[in-house]
């Protein structure tokens, strides 16, 4: 064998493990858009097309299934209860957080360590586990059929998590700048919110930008804490608009396509922030 086929050969096993690399990221792409393209699609059709031809183009497009949905008041109630719910958790937290990871990362106190693996629990118990405790808490509290028990609950099963993100961000700034701080007559709040907070901002907007995509698509919380109509978030107004007219399956896709594309749109533009303060978080922790 001459070294020019040897170093063909050679050329060829290095790139074959990066099209095997390749092929698996193609066809977990295809898994995850191929439905959101089907939806599209479904949406612009007519009932009649929805059911012979789903997996065609939509020629010509019919949309007159987005202004049925646009043109119902409730679409309107059920996203705003959607962006309430979302901006108050995405607001509690970032300031619930950002708080106990400044305690957690430059504190010292004894129970530290073990007041953060307690903490660090409720990363073993999933939100379908604990929505019983968390009701009844609720009910407790009077709190039933309110935007704000959602937002409290949201808010708590997001904490473990997003505290172990900034912790390790917050650790990664050096201790010498908060001594120099102190020297130049900061407090330790000063430090927290006029240097540490600045300089945390790709952690923050990773933080922000997941609370706000799992508080968007959040459905059983509401499911379990509210009843009336009013009050419905677009998961939960989705979930029984679809069984209302699971009969038209062209309407239901456009309602479901409405109530995704925020959420689809704000990942695009936030899907930057989210790997470079995780990456930032995970390098420098």
């Amino acid at each position: 064998m001459t070294a020019i086929s040897l170093q063909k050969r050679a050329a060829f096993e290095k790139r074959l493990p990066r099209f095997y690399q390749y092929l698996v990221l193609v066809i977990v792409s295809l898994v995850i858009v191929v439905p959101l393209v089907i939806m599209v699609f479904g949406a612009l059709k007519t009932r009649g097309e929805m059911f012979t031809h789903p997996y065609t183009l939509p020629i010509p497009p019919h949309w007159e299934n987005f202004g049925v949905i646009l043109n119902t008041p409730s679409f309107w109630t059920m996203l705003r209860n959607s962006v309430i719910t979302m901006l108050g958790s995405t607001a509690g937290v970032l300031m619930i957080c950002s708080l106990a990871a400044f305690v957690f990362a430059r504190m010292k106190f004894r129970g530290k360590d073990l007041a953060f693996n307690l903490l660090t629990l409720g990363l073993m118990f999933p939100i379908t586990v604990a929505i019983m405790p968390e009701y009844l808490v609720i009910r407790q509290m009077h709190l039933i059929d309110t935007l704000l028990a959602v937002i409290l609950v949201q808010t708590a099963f997001g904490l473990s998590g997003n505290i172990l993100i900034l912790r390790g961000f917050f650790l990664a700034i050096p201790e010498e700048l908060q001594d120099a701080s102190s020297i130049d007559g900061c407090t330790t709040f000063d430090f927290f919110w006029r240097i540490l907070l600045p300089l945390a901002r790709p952690a923050l907007a990773a933080v922000g930008a997941l609370t706000m995509i799992v508080s968007w698509n959040d459905l059983l919380t509401p499911l379990v804490l509210l009843n009336p109509d009013s009050l419905w978030t677009l998961p939960l107004g989705t979930m029984q608009f679809q069984g209302q007219y699971s009969a038209d399956l062209a309407l239901t896709s456009a309602f479901v396509t409405l109530s995704a594309l925020p959420a689809i749109i704000f990942y695009i533009f936030a899907e930057r922030q989210i790997v470079s303060g995780l990456t930032a978080g995970a390098l420098k922790g």
